[in-house]
């Protein structure tokens, strides 16, 4: 199985306290429509950087001596 995403305990999410979408304060209601459209127009980037970090793996692979 592969991961479409990275793994969300390697790293903080760096998210504003302004909600992108909607232009309100993340803390005050509910954001599940707007993060909903976020992982949407995301889907795009976390696909490249998902094929960057697979090709990082396969190159550091690569360079191995020997292979385990």
């Amino acid at each position: 199985m592969t991961r479409t995403r990275p793994p969300l305990t390697s790293h903080r999410l760096e998210l504003p306290s302004i909600c992108d979408i909607c232009g309100r304060a993340r803390s005050a209601g509910k954001h599940a429509k707007c993060s909903r459209i976020r992982q949407q127009t995301k889907q795009a980037e976390w696909s490249t950087f998902m094929a960057e970090q697979a090709a990082k793996r396969l190159a550091k692979q690569e360079r191995r001596r020997y292979g385990r």
